[in-house]
């Protein structure tokens, strides 16, 4: 199919005229198309949800989870993996996005780099990619050659592979164990990607990474428990999850926390079952989720 074909590339009958309309209408437009994105998703649910079991095991056999694209998806691609480090307590070197461009296409748009195959090869070479690792392409078109180049190397290498894409029957599906076809559309600018193509790409890496880490034991309830501890904001954020948790009041929590080298779950642990600080952090480096940490420590 070529580039004219694709659904991300077609006007939308919807914004027909839109440079005649005004400020308000326009905004309304796009807030409706928008409004496509989480029905595209829902479609897909099933595929997400392959990619999740995919990572899952990757991570307990010691592997990495690296996101690859060019341009938004790219870019989209960073904002979820950075992140993910100060939310979650997570190793910088877990989930590795790579970028066409590297470093500099993030704040510089290099539309050229998207169609190095070999640089993608050379991207993930650097790494030292392995077959234990999983590697998950983005690309809206379904057939961007740095990302097809990413795939095809890492199912040479024997890793597991996945397509994230917004267009049916993407052109490097055959590179893809798992393929997400989140069809959103033709854009309200023709074209431009970057709307409801790139919003459903984070949606979709952010759906991922959060079942992930709620998997590994990183949240408890819905509380950020592994959260890093940097700022007075986090600080206070920290105290209020202890507080939520043990029912202690706010000063008590501040000095579990302190008394736990600022570690969330230590510091509930420690309230909860009376322990020290020392056979808490024992009990929660052999079991990671709170919730086991706290019935294991209550049986002993």
């Amino acid at each position: 199919m070529s580039l004219s074909q694709l659904p991300t590339e077609l006007p939308n009958p919807k914004s027909k005229d839109l440079d005649t309309k005004d400020t308000l209408e326009i905004l309304k437009i796009i807030n409706e198309e928008d409004a496509v994105v989480t029905l595209a998703i829902r479609e897909v649910l099933p595929q997400i949800n392959e990619v999740v079991q995919m990572c899952l095991r990757a991570l307990k056999a010691g592997g990495r989870v690296f996101y690859i694209g060019a341009g938004t998806s790219g870019r989209v691609a960073f904002i979820d993996a950075v992140e993910l480090v100060p939310t979650y307590s997570l190793p910088e070197n877990v989930f590795i996005p790579v970028i066409a461009g590297g470093h500099e296409a993030l704040g510089k748009s290099l539309e050229g780099v998207e169609d190095d195959e070999q640089g993608a090869i050379r991207d993930l070479k650097a790494h030292s990619l392995r077959s234990d690792d999983v590697v998950i392409g983005i690309a809206a078109s379904g057939r961007t050659p740095y990302v097809g180049g990413a795939l095809k190397y890492a199912k040479a290498v024997g890793c597991q592979t996945a397509l994230i894409c917004n267009v049916r029957n993407p052109e490097l599906a055959p590179s893809a164990d798992v393929v997400v076809s989140a069809e959103t559309g033709p854009e309200v600018v023709a074209g431009s990607t970057r709307m409801k193509a790139g919003s459903a790409q984070k949606m979709i890496l952010n759906m991922i990474s959060t079942t992930v880490m709620v998997k590994m034991g990183k949240v408890f309830d819905n509380l950020m428990v592994d959260v890093m501890v940097l700022n007075e904001k986090l600080k206070e954020r920290a105290c209020n999850m202890i507080t939520r948790v043990t029912k202690v009041d706010k000063g008590t929590a501040a000095e579990y926390l302190a008394k736990s080298g600022y570690n969330v779950k230590q510091a509930i642990l420690m309230i909860m079952s009376g322990k020290s600080p020392e056979e808490c952090q024992k009990v929660l480096k052999d079991h990671p989720s709170l919730r086991e940490a706290l019935d294991l420590i209550d049986r002993k």
